[in-house]
């Protein structure tokens, strides 16, 4: 959506009185296509009607207790959603208004968002994004990240509250190690027995670029600021033509998790390690509202087709109306 340029300025200030259906799946359907730990999308949204405020609440059984204990990966996931709404209210010329963690009184009340006038930023340029975000199983090619792509990538995770770290040789040997290890654990742990990342340790190229998120705390909030971070690192890689691989593995056992950050050149605490370079498309990837469906359901396994560098596609098909009941009207 594009601003009209003649509105008056009472026009552009104007918050909405209401969200209309068609809208609200439109938002509903970018938030399901957020990334969460393995597939589980451990979140809905609630509508309060009276403020015109999306909820974004935790629905901590879709995760597995013994995999997310104190509940970070859910609160990731659930950063990543936000982000994309973030993205959506934007792509509709409204300036998201954000508030994480709004009611200490409310513990699965991880977000709201209210749209409001204003200028709504940036974002509305990773909209077409959101449906070509590729996660890729695959081992890249040769060619490395230029420092003008890993310069955007940086940035963008710092825009939200992260910091990103491109790993050097002797680091990424030390994380692929501890990766490994996690992947063994798993194998031998029946809870914790299913999707191993995005991609397995032992199956990427000789030499991987492995980016390091951090963030300098380690509370619900920075998890969740972690979460918008990483999605906002994603989409602007989409955008530039790289393909990413989130190896989370590790991440699932605490002791792992603080071995990651042995040796490294700030004392920050690590919430992903994110494989970046050039190559195939995935066959899960994200290709357009189409591919979402029911929080219960996984991404559509169609064969994406190779995105053209640069090009952004509009989806073809309306939101698919299976995920209405990820949408829930306050009482």
């Amino acid at each position: 959506m594009t601003r009209n340029p003649c509105a008056s300025a009472e026009e552009i200030t104007m918050r909405p009185s209401a969200l209309d259906a068609a809208t609200l799946e439109k938002l509903v359907s970018a938030a399901v296509a957020a990334p969460s730990m393995h597939n589980t999308r451990p979140w809905y949204y609630r509508l309060d009607p009276d403020t015109v405020t999306v909820e974004v609440r935790a629905d901590a059984e879709r995760v597995p207790r013994r995999a997310d204990p104190g509940g970070r990966a859910l609160s990731i996931s659930a950063g990543a959603a936000v982000f994309n709404l973030r993205v959506a209210m934007a792509h509709f010329g409204w300036r998201p208004v954000v508030r994480l963690t709004p009611r200490p009184s409310e513990p699965d009340l991880l977000a709201t968002l209210r749209p409001d006038g204003g200028d709504p930023g940036h974002l509305d340029a990773l909209y077409e994004v959101l449906w070509r975000r590729q996660n890729s199983h695959f081992p890249f090619a040769g060619e490395r990240l230029p420092h003008r792509v890993r310069a955007e990538l940086t940035e963008a995770a710092h825009a939200d509250g992260a910091a990103l770290c491109f790993a050097r040789p002797e680091e990424i040997s030390q994380l692929l190690r501890i990766t490994e290890e996690a992947e063994r654990r798993n194998a031998r742990d029946h809870d914790l027995s299913g999707p191993q990342g995005d991609g397995r340790a032992r199956d990427l190229e000789r030499r991987p670029t492995v980016a390091v998120l951090t963030t300098r705390h380690d509370r619900r909030t920075d998890w969740l600021r972690a979460g918008q971070a990483l999605q906002h690192v994603l989409l602007v890689a989409t955008a530039l033509t790289a393909r990413a691989t989130l190896l989370h593995q590790a991440l699932e056992w605490p002791d792992l998790r603080w071995a990651l950050s042995d040796n490294r050149r700030a004392p920050d605490h690590v919430q992903m390690l994110i494989r970046l370079g050039y190559g195939r498309s995935a066959p899960d990837a994200v290709t357009g509202p189409a591919a979402v469906t029911a929080p219960d359901a996984a991404l559509s396994p169609a064969a994406a087709e190779r995105s053209t560098p640069g090009a952004y596609r509009r989806p073809a098909a309306p939101p698919a109306p299976g995920h209405r009941h990820a949408f829930r009207h306050a009482r």
